[in-house]
């Protein structure tokens, strides 16, 4: 079985820092993802390896939770902690909680800062 954490524990670990990792498409990636994560889609996630440090946790989450689940067992195969988002995106959205939207990880999109309107 592979090991998932609920929204509320990977919240937490969120704001301490955590390492997250995102496996859905680019394009799902695009519209909105947890403030952070990496985007690395299942398909090539193998090739993304070397970037990810095995030396902490990897939190692991897609749309709903399928594929993470499939990414965590291929982490876990070969020598990382990781651990399946339960619920995934949807349900980090669903809470209310931040979203970051573009190709790069990013930082919360509410609204427009003094420095994005110039």
């Amino acid at each position: 079985m592979v090991p998932e954490i609920d929204q509320q524990r990977f919240a937490e670990a969120h704001v301490a820092g955590a390492l997250v990792v995102d496996v859905r498409g680019s394009g799902e990636y695009r519209t909105g993802h947890v403030p952070g994560a990496r985007s690395a889609p299942l398909s090539l996630l193998p090739l993304k390896l070397a970037e990810l440090p095995k030396d902490h946790p990897v939190y692991v989450i897609c749309q709903s939770g399928g594929r993470s689940a499939q990414a965590t067992a291929l982490l876990r195969d070969v020598g990382y902690d990781a651990h399946s988002v339960s619920g995934g995106t949807a349900a980090w959205i669903d809470a209310g909680r931040p979203v970051a939207t573009g190709d790069e990880p990013g930082t919360p999109h509410v609204t427009a800062t003094t420095e994005e309107t110039r």
